[in-house]
């Protein structure tokens, strides 16, 4: 099943896609293991997100082995930046500029930070000229 534009993973999914794409592809022990780590999970509890998450098209399942074998249906750099258009989008109408602005004011930004940021906009004016 394709995933649609419109199905945006919950926190919980969003733990369990950080871990397939750390882990890269993993069975639900695997899974839990790793999210136990951090919260208590149990077995039951990852294996339903997964079997939701399947229906939702945000991982797929290989089932040739007896244990199912689960991958995310996009890499993180997709996933992360539809959720950013989805978020500027609904929170901000549409500005870029003002997402930006929040994220930099919220907390106290780095200096390694910031210098990748002049990088990246420094790149994007050169490809706008």
């Amino acid at each position: 099943m394709a995933r649609s534009r419109s199905t945006r993973p919950t926190d919980a999914e969003l733990a369990i896609l950080r871990v397939l794409w750390r882990l890269g592809p993993s069975t639900v022990r695997q899974v839990q293991q790793e999210l136990a780590q951090v919260q208590p999970t149990g077995y039951t509890t990852a294996l339903k997100l997964l079997q939701i998450m399947t229906e939702k098209g945000l991982v797929s399942r290989d089932e040739t082995e007896r244990s199912h074998v689960y991958r995310p249906a996009l890499p993180a750099e997709e996933t992360q930046r539809q959720l950013v258009s989805d978020l500027v989008e609904r929170a901000f109408g549409g500005s870029a500029r003002q997402l930006v602005l929040r994220a930099l004011s919220a907390d106290k930004t780095p200096a390694k930070e910031l210098e990748q940021i002049r990088k990246l906009l420094d790149r994007l004016e050169g490809r706008s000229r």
